[in-house]
Parts: C-alpha cells; structure tokens; sequence
C-alpha cells in the first residue's frame, strides 16, 4: 500500500513512519513540505503521488495560543482537513484523520464512547471537530481516530518534561483534578497500521486503556526513573490559570476497538514502562501504579502546558528526516 502521511515530522509522524517503513511505500511530508491550508499544494502532492492511503496527522496543536489566534486553528484544523479529504476523494484513497479527546466537554464523567456527544470548550476542540465533519461529509472511506495525552521517542512532551524538571528541581508540582488517557504514539501508530489493512471505517478512541491525573502520570514516570528523590505535589488545576478551559475528565473508552476486533491498546502503565525502558533507556522496574478508571473519588488534571499537543520544532523534524529518510 503506498501511504502518505502528512505531519510526519510530528511525534505520532515519527513513530507512523517507524512502524509503517518496509510494511508499505511511504510519502512523508513534514510541515515545511506540505502546508495543509494551501488548497492547491495540497491537491497537487495529492495528485502527484495518488497514495492508496492518506494518514492526517497534521496540526495546530498550541491549545492556549488558539484562544488569540483562532485563524490559524481553523486554517490548519478544519480548512486544512477539508483540503486533504477533498483530494483523498479525487484519487480514492482512504483517509486516516488523527482528531483529539478535546472534542468533549469533560461533563460526563465517565469515559467517552465514541457515539457520546461532542461539545468542545475551546478553539482548538472545535477546530478539530469541524474537521471531524469535513472528513465525514466529503470522504467515502474514512477512519477518524480521537487520541489524547501524546509521548513518544521524538519530540517534547509530558514525559521528557517532568524528567527536565526533576533533574533541576528536588519538588514539583502537578495538576491532579483533570483525567485523561496518556497514549504512546509507538501504540498508536501500530493501531493505525492495522486499521489501515481493514475495511472497519469510522470514528475510533485510541488511546493507552486506563485513566490518570497529570499527578498520577508524573508519579509514575518518577517511580520508574528512580526518581524517589523528587517530591510530588497533587495540586488543582486553579493552581496553573492557561487560557483555554479543559476538559475535567475525556479518558477515551475503546467501544469500536472492541467491536470490530482489533488488538487492544496495553493500559497506559504498561506502555509508559516500555517507552521508558526502549525508547528512554531508563532501567526501571514493574508498573505498580493505580488505575483510576475504577475509582469512585474523581479528582483530576492538567498541566501548564498540554503535553504531547505542543508545537513541533524545527530540531524534531531533522531529527525525524535524519532517522527515516
């Protein structure tokens, strides 16, 4: 199968092109090869190439900078989506679109299926589900998979940052009122490998199984890097004002996953101990860490900034063409 991947300088583009190199022929396109918001390059890389499969992983993912610079949300998000279902319907190609836990309000409580109503509380949520709609209006065939809380070898994200942090700082602080599902995106991306070999389109969460605070996620990385040196503080997200509202709770459960057949995702322990030891290099031990999908006291978490839905820089992106190509 010939695929192109857009994005592919990004951390879930990175792992797509790890899992995905040798199993298909690949067209990778990093941000500064391909603007999505530009129609008519767009089409043309589209057309040039005619992949079989479109993954979409492009995006503008500054959730706290969308609140002032709402154009250019909707330019990458929704426009961008439009540009690429448009041309993935001219050549016939399937299109995986990459869309986010952010399309919910949190107010549910319990985790989000993929049939449960969507009601984004920011610019960025509403951005990626208007492109959500694009896909569905224009594309025959379509995957749209709703992911949350990225890490993964290449890039910034929650998991180097606490690492940083702990070899500055002998105390932090983390937000432990909001929940959410923690993905690796090497576990993604397999995902996504095998929904591409499928004829099963639809909406689909994909995310590590389980639940956590950002509190509860760093207490797990610390314990696992041997960080007992570090105290860790669970603190309201009031403690950290950002401009965007988050959900309180957009854990993702895998009802099409389920259904359909496909291998499920490992819990988010799991995969964090296998990201830390393969990909980190870090000796650590079992995950012993709670689940608290099965709790009955729903405090929860954010951080500062949204961890694994940073701006991708230049460095990552040669780090990726250096890696791949």
């Amino acid at each position: 199968m010939h695929i192109l991947i857009t994005g592919a300088g990004g951390q879930l583009g990175c792992d797509l092109i790890r899992v995905l190199d040798g199993r298909h022929r690949l067209t990778a396109k990093m941000r500064d090869e391909l603007d999505v918001a530009d129609e008519s390059a767009v089409r043309e890389a589209v057309l040039e190439s005619r992949p079989d499969a479109i993954i979409h992983a492009a995006a503008y993912t500054e959730v706290d900078a969308a609140e002032s610079r709402p154009e250019e949300a909707y330019s990458v998000n929704s426009n961008g989506s439009r540009h690429i279902a448009l041309a993935a319907q001219a050549v016939g190609a399937k299109l995986v679109y990459i869309s986010t836990d952010y399309v919910f309000d949190g107010a549910k409580g319990a985790s989000y299926q993929e049939h449960d109503r969507t009601n984004p509380l920011g610019v960025y949520g509403h951005s990626k589900l208007h492109g959500e709609k694009f896909v569905q209006l224009i594309c025959d065939r379509y995957y749209i998979v709703r992911t949350s809380w990225l890490y993964g070898k290449y890039g910034s994200n929650f998991v180097s940052k606490v690492l940083a942090l702990a070899d500055r700082r002998n105390e932090l602080s983390m937000v432990d009122d909001q929940l959410g599902s923690p993905t690796y995106t090497y576990d993604l991306a397999q995902f996504i490998g095998q929904l591409l070999e499928s004829e099963h389109y639809g909406i689909y969460h994909a995310s590590n199984r389980g639940c956590c605070s950002r509190y509860e996620f760093a207490r797990e990385i610390l314990r696992i890097a041997h960080r007992s040196d570090i105290r860790l503080n669970p603190v309201s997200g009031d403690a950290f004002p950002l401009p965007a509202a988050r959900p309180s709770r957009s854990d993702l459960d895998d009802l099409a996953i389920r259904q359909r057949g496909f291998m499920r995702f490992r819990t988010w322990q799991e995969a964090l101990l296998r990201f830390m030891l393969d990909d980190l290099g870090i000796a650590g031990g079992e995950s012993h860490a709670g689940n608290r999908t099965d709790r009955k006291d729903d405090t929860k978490v954010t951080e500062k900034e949204d961890p694994g839905n940073g701006k991708h820089s230049r460095r990552y992106e040669k780090t990726a063409r250096q890696a791949f190509r």
